[in-house]
């Protein structure tokens, strides 16, 4: 049984039961109650005393970590019955309660892992059904906790969609029609570019590796899925995203270029 090829560091954990009993079937989706990076993530897990694991875990940066083989049954969702059937994920916030939000960035990066760990285990159609029978598992079905989180709880229904369009292979083209694929921090930084490609596959193992996002040839953010500035402005007018200090934090955290979004905001004003 492989791991998925998006891990991008290992820090195993002792806590897990070993082989699982039954086939991989369900994805357990957790949040992690904190602001906290991949890595940090991860080591959370390490201690014995902990008593807790989760096959990956991705943190609020988007780094993605493997804490237990896929293989082996760890220990998150306070059920037997579930852990040995479901890939188990834990989630960085952005924010703390009450909300618990979850950047755009690092859910985007989610919905790529959850369709990876589907696809090479053979499950199709990714489902969630609101009770143990979907594919998308909640912990507060299993225990007496608030997890996921109010947040990425509202959002499984919206997971489990994106995920089904990669499945189908219509999240995106392969080649760029009419330009080049540019994986940068932002649009308007060019100095930040670390490649320029023809094929959508390549720019996305470059903007992995360097914690970048795509843009196509008009500026838009196309991996991780992102919105236009148009849109972003649109909403930031209407409240999403906050006033001030709050606002610029939540565009920055979700990787996108905060001037770029006020300057349009003040245009459209």
């Amino acid at each position: 049984m492989s791991n998925s090829p998006l891990v991008q560091a290992r820090i195993l954990s002792p806590n897990h039961s070993g082989r699982r009993n039954q086939k991989i079937t369900k994805i357990a989706i957790h949040h992690a109650a904190g602001v906290i990076n991949g890595r940090n993530l991860a080591g959370v897990f390490v201690p014995r005393s902990r008593r807790a694991s989760a096959n990956y875990n991705l943190g609020s940066d988007g780094v993605i970590v493997l804490g237990v083989d896929e293989s082996n049954r760890p220990w998150t969702t306070s059920s037997s019955w579930c852990d040995n059937r479901a890939v188990t994920i834990e989630v960085g916030n952005s924010t703390r309660g009450p909300q618990w939000l979850v950047s755009d960035y690092v859910l985007n990066r989610l919905i790529d892992l959850v369709a990876d760990i589907c696809r090479r285990n053979g499950i199709y159609p990714c489902t969630y059904t609101g009770g143990k029978d979907g594919v998308l598992q909640k912990h507060e079905w299993y225990s007496n906790t608030n997890c996921p989180g109010p947040y990425l709880g509202s959002k499984f229904p919206y997971i489990a969609r994106e995920v089904n369009k990669r499945l189908r292979g219509n999240n995106t083209i392969s080649k760029s029609i009419g330009g080049l694929y540019r994986v940068r921090k932002y649009w308007s930084d060019v100095k930040s570019q670390k490649g320029a490609f023809k094929n959508l596959d390549n720019a996305k193992r470059c903007a992995d590796r360097f914690r970048l996002k795509v843009f196509d040839a008009n500026g838009k953010i196309v991996y991780p899925v992102g919105k236009t500035i148009d849109e972003l402005a649109k909403e930031v007018i209407s409240g999403k995203w906050g006033n001030g200090a709050e606002r610029k934090r939540r565009l920055t955290q979700a990787g996108y270029d905060y001037k770029v979004v006020q300057k349009r905001v003040n245009q459209l004003i």
